[in-house]
């Protein structure tokens, strides 16, 4: 063939430009309605987004002073800009892992992986236990990036129901029931979004006894850890776990009222050593496809932990309980509402 007939025929194939299959099967519900949709608001009323959990919007919560000063601190030092280890810098991981060390529980450094926020963490954890075709248990109702998150992995996303009754417990029976021969674990999220449901010491326990009788690996979403209303108590579900592991995802963002910093990371709970052999290296070697978080947070994050003071919480939750009080009262006169009074988290449904 000529050099001409070859350049027209290379002229006309079709570009083969189709997004991948991971990339067709990641769709984040809430992303795709807040980033996407264009509204014009109506020129006499302010707009009131009530679209995503984040604090930060209307700029009457913010991060506690003692938090931006030492990231202030952080960046102005020549050594905080380099790259750093995947799962994080020791001091940072000995600050976490010291943070929720609980009731003569102790985490050591090598048990904490820092990652990009929490929904990183939730998305290394989903694909450091399961292989396409396997499916992870998931609550209904329940934030919808376990799905994304799941399906983009071409892993199934199993629900088991949580009852309205019962202030959004687990409905134990139903939870059992989808476990199947494909599963690797369950998805616990406590406190709850988009609940507000604050789970009891008894209750975990059960759902514990359940994954252990079946060998399952429990993912706690622990994002809202400690962020509960007086009169309700916050437990970790890895200090409650004899034996069941428990990889145990959290972060600053909604505690210390930051988002956009993107600072998460993985706890490891594992009192039987079974994750010691293929998880936990599995997973370490997950945190070397993004390198964590960025290093100036990561400097400041030891300082983070150990200067915000307790009445920066207090005040945080209570603000939060009476925009939940109040938005209780009003929705109850609602026909056809019945709103669940929240016990901690930032949401009622």
């Amino acid at each position: 063939m000529s050099n001409a007939k070859t350049a027209a025929a290379i002229c006309k194939k079709e570009w083969n430009a189709k997004a991948s299959r991971s990339a067709r099967k990641t769709i984040n519900p809430i992303r795709r309605i807040v980033d996407r949709c264009k509204l014009l608001p109506n020129p006499g009323k302010a707009l009131i987004t009530l679209s995503i959990g984040d604090p930060t919007y209307y700029g009457n919560m913010l991060p506690p002073i003692e938090a931006s000063e030492a990231v202030n601190e952080a960046f102005a030092k020549p050594t905080s800009h380099g790259y750093l280890p995947s799962c994080g810098m020791e001091e940072a991981r000995e600050a976490i892992a010291k943070l929720w060390s609980r009731n003569g529980h102790v985490l050591d450094t090598k048990d904490i992986i820092l990652t990009s926020g929490c929904s990183h963490a939730l998305e290394m954890c989903i694909n450091g236990v399961a292989d396409p075709g396997d499916n992870i248990l998931i609550p209904q109702p329940g934030f919808s990036v376990y799905i994304t998150l799941c399906e983009s992995l071409h892993i199934e996303p199993r629900y088991y129901k949580l009852k309205p009754e019962q202030n959004w417990e687990l409905d134990l029976d139903d939870l059992e029931t989808a476990i199947n021969s494909k599963t690797k674990a369950v998805l616990v999220n406590n406190p709850s979004n988009p609940c507000g449901a604050v789970y009891s010491a008894e209750h975990l326990k059960q759902i514990i006894d359940i994954c252990e009788k079946h060998r399952l690996i429990i993912i706690a979403d622990e994002i809202y850890a400690d962020m509960v209303f007086p009169g309700n108590e916050f437990h970790f579900m890895g200090v409650l776990s004899q034996k069941v592991p428990i990889l145990s995802c959290g972060g600053l963002a909604k505690r210390y009222i930051c988002p956009g910093w993107r600072i998460g990371w993985i706890a490891m709970y594992d009192r039987m050593n079974i994750l010691k052999e293929s998880i936990q290296p599995g997973l370490l070697d997950l945190s070397s496809r993004i390198l964590g978080p960025n290093s100036v947070m990561q400097a400041a994050l030891p300082k983070i932990v150990a200067n915000t003071p307790q009445k920066y919480f207090d005040n945080i939750i209570s603000q939060i309980q009476n925009n939940a009080e109040i938005s209780y009262k009003v929705l109850s006169t609602a026909p056809g509402l019945k709103p669940i009074m929240p016990q901690g988290a930032m949401y009622m449904l």
